[in-house]
């Protein structure tokens, strides 16, 4: 089985408890690192994601995958929030934080410049759009390496 396809059987089984829970999918990987395979889910939730979320959706998960044992390759269960500095991927996400500081790193320089901080404006035309110091950028989303929040202490 193919790895979408894994991603998208595991997205059905666990979109139950994501709904009964008002939760949010943020994400689910299989991904091989190492020697090992991991199967992982970052979930959220208005007011923040618990480590009683993570048990929940673990233990919900795990006797579906047990009950299915679609996944062929051995692997390991990770359940987590996507924290505070969490990337941004999806075009909701951009909605969702329009107005937030964002860290913004680029493949490759702009005037030798690779990072940028500033306040989401949001996804225009699969353009990211921030506000840095006054200054509007806007990068296509091809070109940038990553999006997240950011951590200002």
């Amino acid at each position: 089985m193919q790895t979408k396809d894994i991603i998208k059987k595991v997205e059905d089984y666990v979109l139950p408890i994501i709904e009964q829970n008002n939760y949010e999918l943020v994400e689910v990987e299989f991904t091989k690192e190492g020697a090992n395979y991991y199967l992982r889910l970052y979930v959220d939730k208005e007011g923040g994601f618990s480590i009683d979320d993570c048990e929940k959706v673990s233990r919900y998960l795990e006797q579906k995958l047990e009950e299915d044992d679609f996944i062929e390759k051995a692997y390991i269960l990770e359940v987590s929030s996507p924290g505070i500095d969490r990337v941004l991927k999806k075009d909701s996400e951009y909605q969702k934080y329009k107005g937030r500081i964002v860290d913004v790193k680029l493949y490759k320089p702009i005037d030798k410049v690779k990072e940028f901080q500033g306040e989401l404006i949001g996804l225009i035309d699969e353009k990211i759009v921030i506000n840095e110091n006054g200054k509007e950028y806007s990068f296509d989303r091809k070109d940038v390496a990553s999006c997240r929040l950011a951590v200002i202490f």
